[in-house]
């Protein structure tokens, strides 16, 4: 009502403007009341409003979608809805990254998706499933020489070069075995996902971030069960090296045994399933 008896003394363009002026005031005003009205369900439920809303879903290839079909357990256990909603983001995932292989490694389809797949399977409760601090991914055909420490690494991710770098005979053997709670490339994603949470104030990163202080919060003060974290010997003692380390190795441990994980410490499985905000069958 107001627009209108103020258009009455404008000229056309005038009006034109102030129409978009209008527009652009009720769409920031939405915007941000959405915002807040999210945040406070955030806060409350530890999830977003929402997490898959696409208007056109893309498709993999005949052979992409073989290779995830074939190779890729966790998107076989997926329902049909959800199958499409991974083929969509493995879809984009592949086309946000540059893959670039060293050594005389020459990018295959395979490659592109099974780390693509990787990816979308830890971010699959997330909205941004981009890992924006990733913009290049390097593949070796073994392991190699880093620079960064002077040695020899299977995988690393580098957040100044905004890449991951991976040996793809050692992420393919993460897959051989599917029990053993060593997987290079949910290692190393999980990561770039930690440090990406650090950086970014989306909904799922501040899920991830606020879900893991939640938990080493929870593991200082709770002295009974850090002993009985560490003596377990369900995670390997390499997760006990630092904060990044410990996710990491958590994450791998949920993902491939998901059901022992519950039943050893269901408090901990509780806040990673959290963080991940993973509801899919068999989480």
């Amino acid at each position: 009502m107001l627009y209108f008896l103020i258009s009455e003394s404008y000229t056309f363009g005038s009006k034109v403007i102030l129409g978009i002026l209008f527009t652009v005031l009720a769409y920031l005003f939405l915007y941000y009341a959405f915002k807040m009205t999210e945040m406070a369900y955030v806060l409350k439920h530890k999830k977003p409003l929402y997490n898959h809303f696409y208007v056109y879903l893309r498709q993999l290839n005949t052979t992409q979608k073989s290779i995830l079909k074939n190779h890729f357990t966790f998107y076989k256990n997926l329902t049909d809805k959800e199958k499409k909603y991974f083929e969509h983001r493995v879809s984009l995932f592949i086309k946000d990254k540059d893959f670039i292989g060293r050594e005389g490694n020459r990018i295959t389809d395979e490659m592109k998706v099974l780390i693509s797949a990787t990816a979308v399977m830890l971010t699959f409760g997330f909205r941004d499933f981009y890992v924006g601090v990733i913009s290049k991914i390097v593949v070796y055909p073994t392991k190699f020489y880093s620079n960064t420490n002077k040695a020899y690494h299977r995988g690393e991710f580098n957040p100044k070069l905004k890449a991951l770098v991976l040996s793809w005979e050692d992420f393919k053997a993460g897959f051989n075995d599917e029990n053993d709670n060593l997987n290079l490339g949910i290692h190393e994603f999980t990561h770039a996902i930690h440090i990406n949470s650090m950086k970014e104030r989306d909904v799922s990163s501040t899920i991830f971030s606020d879900s893991f202080k939640e938990l080493t919060k929870s593991l200082s003060i709770n002295e009974t069960l850090r002993n009985r974290l560490m003596d377990s010997g369900y995670f390997r003692k390499y997760a006990f090296t630092n904060q990044f380390e410990f996710v990491a190795v958590i994450i791998e441990n949920f993902i491939e045994t998901p059901k022992e994980f519950k039943l050893e410490f269901p408090e901990i499985y509780s806040k990673v399933r959290q963080m991940l905000n993973f509801n899919v069958a068999g989480y």
